[in-house]
Formats: structure tokens, sequence, C-alpha cells
């Protein structure tokens, strides 16, 4: 593998590092505390306009859809430049990652139409309703049930933990139409249909970040189901693989490590103990990332990606644990105020075990589908 970036891809990265050095306000570092505040969401709306404007917003969508058909490595390159700045898309992450390519590939005409352009455009949120109170990564024990009558569809249940909601505009939610997991099908929800009702869940990760989302007797045309009933477990399978090695959080991650060394080295404090922590971090960011691009270089040859996913995904949980400890052992300081970057990462680091599955459960796959470990002792 060669491992040096070719021309194009350095002088896109340079690209992307100029527009956040134009772009990004003076304040930036005290907005990227609470992702989903309004102060955040509002300015998340008007830099993804701007970046859809440049074309930095989606250049790996193909040209139909707003993109210029970059390759894979064109979108993993502009995550590691925005995660490294504190991520200023807000929730729009998710759409341009995966919630647009899967609607290319899954939706219908009139769907694509509808939700893809806005996207592009950088004018729309979206949230995902999947965990529950009782089914969180464990998607086949949801309860929220989705019940046919004539053309339409009507919806009850909750939803928990859900990211962006308050601000989102359409949820990508995941129902039960029949019994069992192959009962799972998905439903492109407008967030202002009567029924569904949105309350915020105070947290320790940031303002507005986190949300229950109650779907009472919610009525939604047949159109809004994407794909076919029962459908659910194939196209969240391919968008959850976008998604896990789509985040680049150990960007993040390995600044803010170098930022509290550079804190602790002026005051004299990187002693002995520090230095093997913050190696043992800075390691673990490194494995994060390689492990990530080797599952890039797979989709940029066509190679389907597996289990591996899970692998990269649990890489990174860990490396950013092990930078979050570090900070909270050596500059505690920093999260009661002292250092506004270093708190958002602290905050966004808590979920990173729980964000896109449970680490708990990446290590299932993990030990299942890329070990192939038997579920019991013989």
């Amino acid at each position: 593998m060669d491992f040096q970036w070719d021309s194009e891809q350095q002088t896109f990265r340079r690209a992307v590092r100029d527009f956040l050095a134009a772009h990004l306000p003076q304040d930036w570092e005290s907005l990227a505390h609470g992702p989903g505040s309004e102060s955040q969401s509002a300015f998340a709306k008007k830099f993804c306009a701007q970046l859809a404007q440049a074309g930095l917003l989606v250049p790996h969508w193909p040209q139909r859809w707003g993109g210029r058909d970059a390759d894979p490595w064109t979108a993993f390159i502009l995550a590691e430049e925005m995660w490294a700045a504190g991520e200023p898309r807000g929730g729009q992450y998710m759409n341009v990652n995966w919630i647009g390519p899967t609607l290319m590939r899954y939706g219908s005409q009139d769907q694509q139409a509808r939700y893809i352009p806005p996207m592009a455009r950088g004018e729309t949120i979206w949230c995902q309703g999947f965990s529950e109170p009782e089914a969180g990564s464990d998607l086949a024990s949801l309860r929220t049930r989705a019940e046919k009558r004539g053309s339409s569809y009507r919806i009850s249940g909750q939803k928990v933990w859900t990211s962006y909601a308050g601000h989102a505009d359409t949820c990508f939610l995941l129902a039960k139409t029949a019994p069992g997991r192959e009962g799972i099908s998905i439903f492109l929800i407008p967030m202002r249909t009567p029924g569904v009702i949105v309350r915020q869940i105070p947290s320790l990760i940031g303002e507005g970040d986190i949300h229950e989302v109650f779907f009472d007797d919610a009525e939604v045309p047949g159109d809004a189901l994407l794909g076919a009933e029962g459908q659910a477990w194939e196209i969240v399978r391919t968008a959850l693989s976008l998604e896990r090695v789509g985040i680049p959080r150990f960007a993040l991650a390995s600044r803010m490590l170098h930022r509290a060394v550079e804190k602790l080295e002026k005051a004299g404090r990187f002693g002995h103990g520090a230095v093997e922590q913050a190696a043992r971090a800075r390691a673990a960011c490194e494995a994060a990332r390689l492990y990530s691009y080797s599952i890039v270089d797979q989709r940029r040859h066509g190679t389907p990606v597996g289990p591996e996913a899970s692998a990269a995904r649990f890489a990174t949980v860990m490396a950013e644990r092990l930078v979050g400890e570090f900070v909270v052992e050596h500059v505690p300081e920093a999260l009661s105020g002292g250092d506004s970057m270093l708190l958002a990462h602290h905050q966004r680091a808590i979920v990173a075990g729980i964000a896109s599955g449970a680490a708990e459960i990446q290590l299932n796959l993990i030990a299942t589908e890329l070990l192939r470990l038997p579920r019991e002792p013989r």
C-alpha cells in the first residue's frame, strides 16, 4: 500500500483547510460545544450551504445529485478535516455520509427527487429513529409499529437518544410492519407530521444533542416507505457500514491529544506518567486511522466491506476513550471552562461507544463474523 497522498488528494485537502480558515468564525471553538444547540445548528445550516456552493459538501456523490463522482478517499479526506476542526457540519454529516447514498440506492424516484437535492444544497437536517427504551443496539427487539390502513400507515411507539431530532426536518425511522426481524421496515417521516412529539433529554454531552421522540398514531402516506416492507435489515446493514467508518472521530481525538500535551508542556507538567499515557493514546489514534484507511481502500477498489467495518469502528472507540481519559487525568481544568474544544471532544468521546452501534455489539460482530468464534463453549 502507498501511504503517500497523491497530488490531487493533497490539493483537495488544502482546499478544505483553506475553506475552513476562511469560513469558521472567530468564536467557532465556543460554538463547537453543543453540536445540537440552537446556535450550532443555525451555524451548520449556513456553513453547509457555503460548502455546497464551493463544491465541498458532497463531492463524492454522483454528478446527477450535485456531486462530482469523486472517489471514497475524497469523502474521507473531507470528513477528516471537518472532524479535526470540530465538525462544523453538525448533524448534516449524516446526510452526506450515509442517508443520501442510501436513498440513492433504495429510494423511489419520487423520494430521491424530494429529499436528495436539499441535502446536496446543505439545507436540511435528518435524524435516525433507531434506538428505543427497551431496544438499543438490538434493533430486532424494537416495538414501534406501523400498521397499514388503506393507502397509509399509522405509526405508534417511542425512540430515544435521537441525535438532532429537535432541529431535524425528516426522520429515517425503523418500525415493525410484521413480527420478527424480517418484519422491520423503514419510513421517511417529516418531523412536522401530526402525532410526532420531540422532547429534549438533558445530558452531559452537549446542549440539544439527544432527544426522545414519540409517535402517537402518526399517519404517513404509503410512499413514506423506503424500499419494501421487511427490507429494513438489508438497508440498515448497508447504511451502518457507511456510517461506522464514515465518521473519523480519531481526527479530532488526535488533534485534542496534541492540544492537551502542549498545555502540559507549557506548564512544565508533561512528566513520565503523562508521557506514557499520551503515547498509548497516540498509538490508538494511529491504529484507528490506518484501520479506517484499509476500509476506505476496500471501497475504493469495489471490495465488499464486511465485519472489518466493526473492527475499525471499535478501534476508533478505543482511541476516543484513551484520549478522553488522558485529558481527564492530566488536564481536568480544561473540562470546567478552561478549553472549549477539549470540552467539546470530551462530550463527544462519552458517546463514542454508543453512537453508530454500541461498542459491545461491535465486539460481538467481530467475534462471530470476523474471527468466526463459536457463540458457546464446546
